[in-house]
């Protein structure tokens, strides 16, 4: 005789269900990589013909922002795969040679650190860029003496929280195993 499931059963089965509600969600940080795609490839079609013409900082800042558009998009995929992976399903791709090695690996913990690092070093290159064009004439991000310090004070408060957190979850990994 088969039982009839109970509410807490099928309000459990449902909860659980719940979980696919993310699954737009991703998608829509997919249509974000390519925004971020189109964005990148503006910047270097933009770029690449004046190079000949650019002198140091601006390549360099030029560079710099290629890899600050190049972090983002790598910041949004590990966020796209992990998350989906730790939140609605496992990815089955089967055992490709394509697939990163991180993929399956990062849980909730690790995603917070890789989220923290790619903040850090995208504030990183946004300041080193300010710093570069200090006293140019020509400078392409200008900032005032109080907008500086309240770069450097932000990009500090991030490099403290990820210290926090990497504390906090070293801690609690100690913690764990008593």
């Amino acid at each position: 005789m088969s039982e009839k499931p109970s509410i807490e059963s099928r309000f459990e089965r449902g909860l659980f269900a719940s979980r696919w509600l993310m699954a737009p969600m991703y998608a829509g940080l997919v249509v974000s990589l390519a925004m971020l795609m189109v964005i990148f490839l503006k910047e270097l079609f933009v770029y690449a013909p004046k190079v000949l013409t650019m002198s140091a900082d601006q390549g360099i800042l030029t560079i710099l922002t290629l890899i600050d558009l190049s972090l983002a998009a790598n910041l949004l995929l590990i966020v796209l795969f992990s998350g989906y992976e730790n939140f609605v399903s496992k990815l089955e791709i089967g055992d490709s040679t394509d697939r990163p090695d991180w993929m399956g690996t990062v849980d909730f913990s690790g995603l917070k650190m890789k989220l923290i690092a790619s903040i850090v070093a995208i504030s990183g290159i946004h300041l080193l860029k300010v710093f570069m064009s200090l006293g140019k004439p020509d400078a392409a991000y200008v900032a005032d003496a109080a907008t500086l310090q309240w770069m450097v004070v932000i990009h500090l408060t991030f490099v403290a929280s990820g210290v926090l957190l990497a504390l906090m979850d070293w801690l609690s990994s100690k913690s764990a195993k008593h």
